[in-house]
């Protein structure tokens, strides 16, 4: 489900970002009042952008920080369990490192 959220998001801004392209080229060419409204409309579309993002990033990080916390409660916990992951998980990186 959050890879669809952020497959989402990304076709979002890069849509917003191609028609605030647009806009802003359309409004090179105008001039007068037709300009003024085309740069406000890629404005709007840019606040738009940067707000969606905001939002996604903040529950990003609050998701992040859920996963922290569960884990170190975890490892509260479980201490040696989680002596035993972290040696193990050690010990595989250092074998592959090794390897190459």
């Amino acid at each position: 489900m959050e890879q669809a959220a952020k497959e989402k998001l990304m076709t979002d801004v890069n849509a917003v970002i191609a028609d605030a392209e647009e806009l802003l080229r359309q409004a090179a060419q105008a001039s007068g009042e037709q300009a003024a409204e085309l740069r406000r409309r890629a404005q709007a579309a840019i606040t738009s952008a940067k707000t969606r993002l905001t939002h996604v990033e903040q529950r990003v990080v609050g998701h992040a920080k859920s996963a922290a916390k569960a884990t170190d409660v975890w490892v509260h916990d479980n201490p040696w369990p989680a002596v035993g992951a972290a040696a193990g998980i050690g010990l595989l990186l250092g074998l592959m490192i090794n390897r190459r």
